[in-house]
């Protein structure tokens, strides 16, 4: 099978497909396993494994990570375990599956997929992607130019990170309507307005499957579009990685 291999580690799932990278299209169907509990380290590289030999793989594979990873050494993981902070996940995971293996930032990914092929493509300006989850990742552009490793679903707001109050995981744990979560969301966009006044916000994650029933209650400046690559915004991202890597 051509194409690159894209995995994106999540907090809750880890996702793989092959990936056509001159089209962003997935050459097969996505396939999710669960994270493991507690995700050391060892126990996601079984997973990814599984991944690989599901697709009977061999070849360049692109793995995102949430956290800050530099130089391809993980530098926080904050909804992780922290056993993997310091670990060369280049080495770790190329070991593990014996594949030329790339590695970075899961929100970095999925903004770099946007970018070329979905809600972002031909944007100027300052754009940034926000992606919700079981955190809020975070990817900014300036004229199509990624700044890598950007944390900002930790800014504090009413004395909390920003994810602990707006994340999909704090409305689902919280239990909050839309319009509550939608209020809380705004409250963290307005900040992030405030200091970077972007041209364009992408909210991807999951949660952009269900734009509608928030994004008409924000009340921002800037233009706020859903992810055209939804949940799989990561995984293409990851195999781009990969091949400009291999370039």
């Amino acid at each position: 099978m051509a194409g690159v291999l894209g995995i994106d580690i999540g907090g809750t799932g880890v996702k793989a497909a092959p990936v056509d990278v001159a089209t962003g299209r997935l050459l097969a169907e996505r396939v999710k396993l669960p994270t493991p509990s507690p995700a050391v380290p060892d126990q996601v590289a079984q997973v990814i494994g599984q991944l690989i030999d599901h697709f009977g793989w061999s070849g360049p594979v692109g793995i995102t990570f949430p956290g800050v990873v530099s130089g391809g050494i993980i530098r926080t993981a904050a909804n992780l375990d922290r056993a993997w902070i310091g670990i060369d996940a280049v080495r770790f995971f190329g070991d593990a599956t014996r594949q030329p293996v790339t590695v970075l930032n899961d929100a970095d990914a999925a903004g770099l997929a946007e970018m070329r092929f979905g809600s972002g493509k031909g944007q100027q300006g300052t754009v940034l992607m926000l992606t919700f989850g079981t955190g809020i990742g975070s990817a900014l552009f300036y004229n199509d130019v990624l700044v890598p490793n950007t944390e900002f679903g930790h800014i504090e707001i009413h004395g909390k990170d920003a994810e602990a109050r707006a994340s999909e995981r704090a409305r689902e744990v919280g239990d909050l309507s839309w319009e509550k979560w939608a209020d809380r969301v705004d409250t963290y966009l307005d900040k992030m307005e405030a200091l970077l006044s972007p041209d364009l916000f992408i909210i991807g994650g999951g949660i952009s499957r269900k734009s509608d029933k928030f994004l008409p209650r924000l009340t921002l400046h800037a233009r706020v579009v859903p992810a055209a690559l939804h949940n799989d915004a990561g995984i293409v991202g990851a195999a781009m990685a990969a091949a400009a890597r291999r370039e």
